[in-house]
């Protein structure tokens, strides 16, 4: 099983480059994340031309939206709250296949939080803090077996997964505060799929800033997006790639797909 991560950060402005990351790769399933659509918009018989008969999403004009690709049948999983009550259409899950053999996949776009890493001052932050914080409580409190997780996490929380971790201890999405918490949901019970083939010493990144415009010779980088897994499917991980070409694509978004291979 292939399963393909992307912050495609406008999936209509974006479907040639879709078309061409399912070209390049042929993945089983692709997670998206700021699709920037309204359900009733979302480009459905573009996505099936590429292959995919069974679509799940959940969007919204301009902002946030998610959704889950497949080629093989899935199943909405309905039992996921509403993330700080506030209806933003950053989550959806489905259970990919039937039986003791079924997997979970769980594709998230958590809040960014803003510039400014004070949760009194800054309520964008506050929020982002209060969505993960929630977020660990939930998965706490399952039962998990077969499960991946996702997305456009927005938080890097290792050293080598920004450019300078000195120099961006306090700029959001690897402040302590942030990077605590993403590790305490993590520990819920999820192993970093990423990491089990790129050691925690080596830099490791997703996301260039659109305002380098020589992105790739500064490479002032940030891991800001994850796949996570149970530890049951950590024998079946066969292989990872950070898809980093994408980021010269024409008009590119400023994360790049992951993809992770499963013998599951």
């Amino acid at each position: 099983m292939r399963i393909v991560t992307w912050n495609i950060n406008s999936l209509r402005l974006r479907m040639p480059l879709l078309a061409r990351l399912c070209q390049d790769t042929s993945p089983d399933i692709v997670c998206l994340q700021e699709t920037k659509v309204p359900d009733s918009l979302f480009p459905l018989d573009a996505v099936r031309a590429l292959g995919f008969g069974h679509i799940v999403f959940r969007g919204m004009k301009g902002y946030n939206g998610v959704a889950i690709l497949s080629r093989q049948p899935v199943t909405v999983l309905e039992d996921t709250p509403d993330w700080c009550q506030r209806g933003d259409c950053r989550h959806i899950a489905v259970r990919h296949g039937t039986g003791a053999d079924a997997i979970d996949v769980h594709d998230f776009y958590v809040p960014a939080g803003g510039d400014i890493p004070d949760p009194e001052e800054n309520p964008k932050f506050a929020h982002k803090l209060a969505f993960v914080e929630e977020a660990r409580e939930w998965f706490s409190g399952r039962d998990m077996r077969r499960t991946v997780l996702v997305g456009d996490l927005n938080i890097a929380p290792l050293e080598q997964d920004v450019w300078s971790h000195r120099q961006l201890l306090k700029i959001v999405s690897h402040t302590p505060a942030e990077t605590e918490r993403l590790l305490a949901w993590q520990q819920t019970g999820f192993v970093d799929a990423m990491r089990h083939f790129v050691p925690a010493t080596e830099k490791l990144y997703t996301w260039w800033s659109y305002r380098n415009r020589d992105w790739s010779r500064s490479n002032r980088g940030r891991r800001l997006d994850h796949v996570w897994i149970t530890p049951d499917l950590q024998p079946a991980l066969r292989d990872m790639q950070v898809l980093r070409a994408a980021r010269d694509w024409d008009k590119p978004s400023d994360h790049v797909p992951v993809m992770i291979d499963l013998d599951a």
